[in-house]
């Protein structure tokens, strides 16, 4: 039974999220529904990250096994048909071995965070970025983030029904930079806590406000303590951007 390896985007704001909830419409189940129209088969279609209902992905990767041998166009133009009208696309699909799994095989995921910083209502970017009228220093904001890189208790950044085994993660990457009215924040390691990102993206909101300095942002990573996290951002502005194997 052939293994594929599918790499998929998708708006997340018309999801209750990936994962597959009874009477709620999610990306999981969009898709296995669409793979039963397409080759009649009911399928398990496996992901590397849970996103949270309005979270987007430019780069999810999910795995699924099915029991004929189809070429990998065929698989991603068949799911191209049969996804519409949903906002999911399969952007390339490809055979891998049998023990490859899109979760537990990855090293590294890969997240983007997006504010703009403006006054003026968004048009085009509504439910896809975060509108922050008041003016942020992106350099103080990136200069605080490199005090949470590392192995850390992220207690402070983790939601309260987060099911994962210890607070311990460690944070490769978390780089913030400013184009135009944008402010990026790009963050990479090999898991992230439930809520993790977001919860980091709030607390830096407070320092480019200049209401935190990078020291209160280090006090509260190590007080391990959630209510020392500033506001969590809205789900409208993450993206799930890579999966690294």
């Amino acid at each position: 039974m052939p293994r594929y390896k599918l790499t998929i985007e998708y708006d997340g704001t018309p999801f209750a999220g990936w994962q597959v909830q009874a009477g709620l419409p999610t990306v999981q189940g969009v898709l296995g529904e669409a793979f039963l129209r397409f080759c009649g088969e009911q399928v398990q279609v496996s992901g590397a990250g849970r996103t949270d209902a309005g979270v987007h992905a430019t780069g999810q990767v999910a795995h699924v096994d099915l029991a004929k041998d189809w070429r990998c166009d065929t698989v991603r133009d068949a799911m191209t048909a049969q996804l519409r009208p949903h906002p999911v696309a399969v952007l390339r699909a490809e055979k891998v071995a049998n023990d490859f799994d899109a979760r537990f095989s990855a090293t590294r995921r890969h997240y983007l965070y997006r504010m703009v910083n403006r006054r003026p209502d968004l048009a085009l970017d509504r439910d896809r970025a975060w509108r922050i009228p008041q003016k942020l220093d992106a350099e103080a904001m990136h200069a605080a983030a490199q005090r949470l890189l590392g192995r850390h208790d992220f207690s402070t950044f983790r939601a309260a029904e987060c099911q994962a085994a210890s607070p311990l993660k460690t944070l490769d990457q978390l780089d913030v930079m400013r184009a135009g009215d944008e402010i990026r924040i790009v963050t990479s390691a090999r898991s992230f806590l439930h809520h993790q990102v977001r919860s980091m993206a709030g607390s830096l909101l407070r320092v480019g406000e200049g209401r935190w300095s990078a020291d209160d942002l280090e006090a509260a990573l190590k007080a391990a303590d959630r209510t020392r996290c500033g506001p969590m951002a809205p789900a409208c502005g993450l993206y799930l951007t890579d999966v690294s194997y």
